[in-house]
């Protein structure tokens, strides 16, 4: 199960009270007041793990609860204080604050339509981003545990000797949030469903999507690494094959979009064969339109195209037509299927985002 979005319920741990106690022991009169302190609550923090790869573990448990603080006792002693809940989170996962629903359930976050009961859309551009988790080992305390209440020992005073004054322990905070996780890879393939992409992936690095002759085999995002000579790698992630009108969230749309929005170069993969139907000069121009429709900013970035399936004989008329069209853009013509053409591909990967691994 691949889950890159989900909504959580967090609860910070109460803080414990205060203890009103006084010292009675034989031999030991009018022993005052001894009254200990209470624990402070643990807090629920994120932390970014680059071992985990989506939001499956939130899934399965989308309310978090950290536990309370300990109460004082009498003697002097303090409560216990409780352990932070540490969440791990993929890297690359944005943090937003929802508004508490309107709903009995806490976590029922469907709204009442004519019909069925509906699950609700949320748009991230109208929600408050708390924080960005896009390094490995970094924090977001999410909820604040609640700090303990004081015993009485801390009311004494020359008038006030036998004070039953205590406080109690203040609540944690507690909130709903909306979690989106975002890929992060040096290079996003990006195209048409059946360009190739995921067999193009898996010839260049050792992840192994799922390849069949029908579209939207590619169900979700995959992230392949691709080694290069003198310990470099880059990143490549397989972004599966949009369709006219993504931007608009047609098809699968927006879920695959928003994991190329981090990526530092595009390749832009298309059957030079034209095998599907399509021509893959037009191909090239609605998946920039797409692009720049769903982001400006995306057309802005480096890009190269990639030819693929250049093994079947009707790509000889179609690579001169996308060099004519593109002349200013790399062209790279390769064979999956064959892994023809792959290591000039490499070369220009490691030339534009290899890095040390």
């Amino acid at each position: 199960m691949f889950i890159d979005q989900i909504r959580i319920f967090a609860k910070a741990g109460d803080g414990g009270s205060g203890c009103a106690s006084f010292r009675r022991e034989k031999f030991v009169p009018k022993g005052g007041p001894d009254g200990g302190d209470g624990g402070d609550g643990g807090s629920v923090v994120l932390r970014a793990d680059g071992q985990i790869d989506n939001l499956v573990n939130l899934y399965y448990e989308p309310i978090i609860r950290a536990k309370g603080g300990g109460k004082g006792m009498g003697k002097q002693k303090y409560g216990r204080s409780a352990p932070d809940k540490m969440i791990p989170v993929p890297v690359g996962t944005l943090i937003y604050r929802l508004p508490p629903p309107e709903v009995r359930d806490p976590m029922d976050f469907s709204e009442e339509e004519e019909g069925p009961r509906k699950r609700r859309k949320i748009d991230p551009a109208e929600l408050e981003l708390l924080v960005d988790l896009d390094a490995d080992g970094m924090e977001f305390l999410l909820c604040q545990g609640g700090r303990g209440g004081r015993g009485n020992i801390h009311f004494k005073s020359s008038r006030n000797r036998t004070p039953r004054q205590f406080t109690e322990g203040t609540p944690g905070d507690e909130g709903y949030f909306f979690l989106e996780m975002r890929m992060i890879a040096d290079t996003g393939l990006v195209g048409y469903p059946n360009a190739g992409k995921s067999t193009l992936l898996g010839a260049l690095s050792a992840a192994h999507p799922k390849v069949a002759a029908y579209p939207f085999t590619t169900l979700h995002p995959m992230v392949g690494v691709v080694d290069f000579s003198g310990f470099r790698r880059a990143t490549v992630a397989d972004i599966p094959g949009l369709i006219e009108g993504a931007h608009r969230d047609v098809g699968l749309g927006h879920d695959f979009l928003r994991h190329i929005v981090r990526c530092r170069t595009l390749l832009l993969v298309v059957d030079a064969a034209g095998s599907e139907g399509r021509d893959p000069v037009d191909d090239v121009k609605k998946i920039r339109e797409e692009l720049r429709l769903y982001d400006p900013l995306l057309v802005r970035r480096p890009w190269a195209l990639v030819a693929n399936k250049t093994d079947l004989p009707e790509a000889v008329d179609n690579l001169p037509r996308l060099a004519q069209e593109f002349p200013v853009v790399p062209l790279l013509a390769v064979s999956a299927q064959q892994k023809g053409g792959l290591e000039a591909l490499k070369t220009f990967l490691d030339a534009e985002v290899g890095h040390s691994g």
